[in-house]
């Protein structure tokens, strides 16, 4: 993937998809803008992690989906022949609703990716004990965690391996950040500190979230997406879709009236 700047993190045009002969997705145009947090919203079944999955080609897992329309991320066309899907996935990173650290010490989650993408001949101790203090000083882990490394990944409270999932993406330097419901099965305060990292990480990464939480997407993001039935009804500034939406069933959802 190129490295080049863009005007968008993530641009759609036309975008359909479907599940065998049911249609997920339809016509959906979007233009996501670098280094902030959009907010995908929406009732359930509305295609928001469906739409999100496109954005890795994750849902091509399913022999039954058919995609039509562009994608682009970061000013490139993801389904373009020199695109390869490892080189797209380490671009584009993901958390997913529930975490999912790999059932290995801290340390070798965090330097997973890189055992992987790099050349193993530059991948020396020194380099990979620098990603792990990096990557987890930069989600706030490292005062918590710097004398367990080697302690078992899953044995961490779910808000620690929230962010030990965001830690194990930073050494692979991505672009663009998707979040699936990150917060979905953390408690108050998990959550709180999973939305401040968000706030840091937005500086240097293009963040999308899925979220049916309706508080903490006025929180956290700087622009919402509202979806229904696969389609995009509004996209606009989050303080403007909440308090001042144009579309009708966009003020319906957000003030409660269904979904």
């Amino acid at each position: 993937m190129s490295s080049a700047p863009a005007a968008f993190g993530i641009e759609t045009r036309a975008l359909n998809l479907w599940y065998g002969d049911f249609q997920a997705l339809r016509d959906v145009s979007l233009r996501i803008r670098p280094q902030l947090i959009t907010s995908l919203i929406g009732p359930s079944g509305c295609g928001k992690s469906t739409l999100l999955r496109c954005f890795n080609r994750v849902n091509e897992r399913y022999g039954y989906v058919r995609t039509t329309g562009a994608i682009e991320v970061l000013g490139q066309n993801i389904y373009a022949p020199e695109v390869s899907l490892v080189a797209l996935r380490k671009a584009v990173g993901m958390v997913f609703q529930r975490p999912n650290p790999l059932p290995i010490s801290v340390y070798e989650n965090v330097v997973f990716g890189l055992r992987v993408h790099a050349d193993r001949k530059q991948l020396t101790r020194a380099v990979l004990d620098e990603a792990v203090e990096t990557a987890l000083g930069e989600v706030g882990l490292w005062a918590d965690l710097k004398d367990r490394l080697h302690a078992r990944a899953t044995s961490l409270q779910l808000e620690q391996q929230q962010k030990l999932c965001i830690a194990r993406l930073l050494p692979l330097k991505p672009s663009v950040i998707l979040m699936d419901e990150p917060c979905s099965a953390l408690d108050t305060a998990g959550t709180r500190a999973v939305e401040e990292l968000m706030f840091v990480l937005k500086q240097r990464f293009t963040i999308l979230i899925v979220t049916h939480n309706m508080s903490q997407a006025r929180r956290v993001s700087d622009e919402c997406v509202f979806m229904l039935l696969g389609e995009v009804v509004e996209h606009t500034r989050t303080e403007q879709l909440f308090l001042t939406p144009h579309d009708t069933r966009t003020a319906d959802y957000v003030e409660g009236r269904y979904g």
